[in-house]
């Protein structure tokens, strides 16, 4: 039994360290200074969906791992409700607003799916330029440098076994130079 509880606590560790390391490579200020991404609480939100995303792609894409996938995007929504609480959302509207970071989320995924399944980079700036700069942005220029280290993210974790991103071994590029 307690051998049974410390391989839960571990493994909730190492999803927290997955995490963070997610968090942090989301609020890298290379995304916002030099890529343009809107330093809001909206950009700030899209840019961890992006990195979450990712992540459970990959962690999906093998059976051994996908439990921890689903770990990980319900360390996302435990996250997104703590935010929600203290900005002083209301307990009673917190559901309302969970439902709809989830769809966020899964309608993103799916744009970003069909996206990353095309030859060329047009899709994917297309919806990167949508969800994360807004619609109207003009920022095609920063869509296509996040698409390109969209694309490099990719194959870093393609390169790494999904047990090693588990296990922490996971370094994301660098977002600074994307778009040149």
């Amino acid at each position: 039994m307690f051998q049974s509880l410390r391989r839960l606590r571990q493994r909730r560790e190492t999803i927290d360290r997955l995490y963070g390391l997610i968090v942090a490579q989301a609020r890298t200020p290379a995304f916002y200074a030099d890529l343009g991404v809107p330093d809001t609480i909206s950009g700030r939100f899209d840019m961890m969906v992006l990195h979450v995303y990712l992540i459970y792609r990959r962690l999906a894409s093998e059976s051994g791992t996908r439990g921890a996938g689903q770990e990980l995007f319900d360390r996302f929504c435990a996250d997104m409700d703590g935010t929600l609480r203290e900005r002083g959302v209301g307990d009673l509207a917190v559901p309302r607003k969970m439902r709809a970071i989830g769809e966020a989320f899964y309608g993103r995924a799916q744009v970003y799916d069909a996206a990353l399944a095309a030859p060329d980079d047009a899709a994917l700036g297309a919806a990167l330029e949508k969800n994360v700069f807004g619609e109207a942005s003009g920022l095609a220029a920063g869509a296509r440098g996040l698409a390109a280290y969209v694309r490099r993210t990719e194959a870093v974790l393609k390169q790494l076994g999904a047990e090693a991103i588990v296990g922490g071994s996971l370094v994301f590029p660098e977002p600074a130079g994307a778009n040149t």
